[in-house]
């Protein structure tokens, strides 16, 4: 191994990230042989093997209570028999034929029928449990903050006329319905069914607003399932001094349906890239001297259903939460994003505390997130930490690549340049935060709950 040197008083004088190194692990972490990481699978297991062999051969330990580097969980996936139907009014479509069932719990949804133009979404009131028409959505960047916003105000059944823009949304979705998906030890969640109703199909849902919309499903018998965390452990010379958090995911969508020749979703950028971000910097920390505060490097499984790998770690940390000093999350740093200045990456929820300022002033690659709108700082593992009280960020790159949730989220589509100086960067104001006494701190209002 190769290491930087340091003075004699400990002060680093460099380490340089190496882009073999980024390289390297990014042509595993994407291979077609992981099968593109889907959650919940023996794929994800082999890849938290792989950073948890990682962490141990750069000298970090188990966490506090821990025998081992894994932390698992048990996950509750439903399957459907591909046969749902839904009534709008007079009019049945079914399934394959009529529409594609995006997302779905194990039982009907149902709702009084209201269209909602998708500019309006964010700031029409919804009565809980309608089923909305959502119009005017003609492309993903009008889409997802639509249906979030729907999603928060209890919509039961979210209806999208499939357009030319969206008509990739199912693969964006790994090919099969998202269906009920959670941890064995947490109750069924409250989630609306989302529905891509095909062009023509659209055309035949003329009922009127408050006619009756039904989604019904019927659910197969499915095994319980694993989903695995990877978790290193760098110990600090004061424990009174908190505990660091840098994480990422370690999954992807798996591999498509129907399977082809192009269909493994191998997530190079979402989220190789962040993992090796973890990676990368146990690395360069733990080669160093010993830090004031302890370290915790956490990559997650099964973010793509739902964020369940950090759910469960903030149920079950092996430090105390209020512990935790920060959590920085890096998702999707593979590119340069048009809107950032060049070199730097976004920083999700940048105003809403003094994280994200106060590590650039010491030469991070960061700055603020130029998409308030797609409110990415709650569609990421910080989020379930952060309803928690932790001051937790991602730092991202390109937040809307063209190869997001598509089988050409590969390494050819990577800037591994740019990946590599955006971790260089993050090295040394890490470290300056580890060994000092700075708290990140919530702005007024800047913390999250489950509204905001």
């Amino acid at each position: 191994m190769v290491v930087g040197s340091w003075g004699s008083l400990g002060a680093q004088q460099d380490w340089t990230v190496k882009p073999e190194w980024v390289s390297a692990h990014e042509s595993f972490l994407a291979s077609d042989v992981l099968s593109g990481r889907g959650s919940a699978t023996r794929d994800e297991q082999l890849t938290a093997t792989y950073v948890a062999s990682q962490f141990e051969s750069y000298g970090l330990k188990p966490a506090p209570g821990m025998s081992g580097y894994l932390q698992s969980a048990e996950v509750i996936a439903p399957k459907l028999d591909g046969q749902s139907t839904l009534q709008a009014g007079e009019v049945t479509l079914k399934e394959g034929a009529g529409f594609f069932l995006l997302t779905a719990s194990t039982t009907a949804a149902t709702g009084k029928l209201v269209r909602i133009a998708a500019a309006d979404a964010t700031t029409t009131h919804l009565a809980e449990g309608s089923a909305v028409l959502l119009t005017g959505a003609n492309d993903t960047q009008a889409l997802f903050p639509a249906m979030t916003a729907l999603r928060r105000q209890g919509a039961a059944v979210i209806m999208v006329p499939e357009t030319p823009g969206l008509s990739g949304i199912p693969q964006m979705f790994g090919g099969e319905t998202r269906v009920g998906i959670r941890l064995a030890e947490a109750p069924p969640r409250k989630s609306p069914t989302m529905v891509l109703v095909h062009a023509d199909a659209a055309a035949r849902l003329t009922a009127a607003d408050g006619a009756t919309v039904t989604v019904n499903v019927h659910e197969l018998p499915q095994a319980k399932r694993q989903t695995f965390n990877a978790v290193g452990y760098l110990a600090g010379s004061d424990p009174a001094a908190g505990t660091l958090l840098l994480s990422a995911h370690l999954d992807h969508l798996g591999v498509g349906h129907p399977v082809d020749s192009d269909s493994i979703y191998n997530g190079a950028d979402d989220d190789a890239s962040g993992t090796t971000a973890v990676l990368e910097l146990a690395h360069a920390l733990a080669a160093g001297p010993k830090l004031r505060r302890s370290v915790l490097f956490v990559c997650y499984g099964s973010e793509e259903l739902g964020g369940l790998g950090s759910t469960y770690f903030g149920q079950h940390p092996p430090v105390p939460l209020n512990d935790l000093i920060a959590n920085l999350e890096f998702e999707m740093i593979g590119n340069q994003d048009p809107k950032m200045p060049a070199g730097v990456l976004l920083l999700t929820g940048w105003e809403r505390s003094n994280l994200g300022p106060t590590l650039k002033e010491h030469g991070a690659l960061l700055g603020p997130d130029p998409y308030p709108e797609q409110h990415f700082f709650e569609r990421s593992d910080n989020y379930p930490l952060a309803l928690k009280g932790v001051v937790a960020h991602t730092a991202g790159g390109w937040g809307t690549p063209p190869t997001y949730h598509q089988p050409s989220d590969d390494l050819a589509h990577l800037d591994l340049v740019f990946m590599t100086r955006a971790i260089q960067s993050l090295i040394e104001p890490v470290r300056w935060m580890a060994n000092g006494d700075f708290r990140p701190q919530w702005n007024p209002g800047g913390a999250p709950t489950s509204g905001n």
